[in-house]
Order: structure tokens, then sequence, then C-alpha cells
């Protein structure tokens, strides 16, 4: 067993990451050495790569190689609208969609009492002095319909309340959504916020 001690150390490691069990990490690894050339080696040096430069904004929190990142850096995105997510996940999210072409702010999380996680432990200190260092007219309050995304909303409203148009997501049926796989908290959502056809 010693001889493959490093491969299942590997396969401990991948085990770890979201959506991957102990079977499905096994799988990928053996994958990635039956193809060592082609994805195991440009994988370990990227991994390397990646771990020396990857860095947080020190504007928004997005992930990239460079302390400020391409989206703040962008004048073409300096409309004075300002999205606040959660996680780099949903910013990414959103850039997916090429729906938004305005600045982003990542909060790090959500506020939680339980988690003892208040303002200071997330970026909100940093999203007020933005909405006024950067002329921001618009904050959408893109957060997940959580109960702590909920009352993180909330909070970021008075505190940004006469600052800035404050906006969020619309909530509801999503494009494709059959009504009775639907939950009712999202039924209700939507029924709420019907709108003329």
């Amino acid at each position: 067993m010693s001889s493959t001690k490093d491969i299942e150390t590997l396969i401990e490691l991948m085990a770890k990451l979201p959506g991957l069990g102990p079977r499905s990490a096994r799988r990928a690894v053996l994958h990635l050495i039956r193809k060592r050339a082609l994805l195991l080696t440009p994988l370990a040096d990227m991994l390397q790569t990646v771990a020396v430069t990857a860095r947080e904004c020190l504007n928004c929190g997005n992930v990239g190689t460079a302390d400020i990142c391409d989206i703040c850096e962008s004048e073409q995105r300096a409309n004075g609208i300002l999205c606040v997510v959660e996680d780099v996940s949903d910013l990414w999210a959103m850039e997916r969609s090429g729906v938004f072409k305005g600045k982003y702010h990542v909060l790090g999380g959500t506020l939680s009492a339980l988690d003892a996680i208040g303002p200071d432990e997330l970026r909100i200190p940093r999203l007020v002095d933005r909405v006024t260092s950067e002329h921001i007219t618009e904050v959408i309050l893109a957060l997940n319909a959580t109960i702590d995304g909920q009352t993180t909303a909330h909070y970021i409203a008075d505190i940004l309340d006469g600052r800035a148009t404050l906006t969020s997501l619309a909530q509801g049926v999503p494009i494709g959504g059959e009504l009775d796989y639907l939950d009712d908290g999202t039924i209700t959502a939507a029924m709420n916020a019907r709108k003329p056809i």
C-alpha cells in the first residue's frame, strides 16, 4: 500500500472539493493518471501558477491575478450601477449571463448571528465607501433568497438608505419551471411579484 500512498493522498484531497466524494475523486484521479501528459501535468503546472498568482481584487473582492480586477478597471463599466453579491461564484454566474454591464461588490458571505458574522467580517464598510467615492446611483442587491441573504439585504438597505437607489433581483418561477415542482416559498414570491401581461 505504501507504493500508492501519494495517489491515495491525492484522492483524499480531491474528495474535499465541492461536488466530489471519494468515489468520484478516485475516478478523476485515475483518469488524470491515464491522461498524464494531456491533463495531469498541465493541471499540476496551472495549479502551481494559480496558487502563486491568484488574489482578491482590493476594490470589489473578485478573484483574479492582479490587485484590481478587469471589471473594476473597465471604463465601460463605470456607469454608476453596483451589483452586490454574496460570493465570487455569484459574480461569475452574473457574468455568464452577460446581462449586467456595471461593477460588482462581493460581500464574502452573509450576516449570521449563529456564526458570529457581523458587518465588519464582510465587506459592508467597503461597500458604503464605494457608493460614495464611485458616485454610485443604483445598488442592486443580488443576494440569495435565504434567511441570512434577506437579513443581509435589509441591513444593507438600511445603511444605504438615501445614498443610492436600491433594487433587488426579481424572485419567482424560473424560466422553464413547472409549478408542480416548485416549493411554497417560490410560488408565494412569484404570486406577490406578479406583473401585467
